[in-house]
């Protein structure tokens, strides 16, 4: 399969604090250098309902062409 000439860049994951809840399931996280970013659970976390609440550690893996949004990967 061709790659039509661009390489991906491997998403690296930062460590973030949850501070809010939003609708439809979208969370206010705080990240590791006091930026602030929306992320939604993905993969398991979104399909097995993992509850998540303010104040939870998670890593957050950042779009590559918007860094105030995300996808939660893992609970810490």
């Amino acid at each position: 399969m061709s790659d039509f000439g661009f390489r991906v860049k491997p998403a690296a994951g930062v460590t973030a604090r949850v501070l809010e809840e939003m609708p439809n399931g979208v969370f206010r996280v705080e990240l590791e250098n006091r930026d602030v970013a929306l992320a939604h659970p993905a993969g398991q976390k979104a399909r097995n309902f993992v509850r998540l609440l303010p104040g939870d550690r998670v890593e957050v893996v950042l779009a590559a062409h918007d860094l105030t949004r995300g996808r939660i990967t893992r609970k810490l």
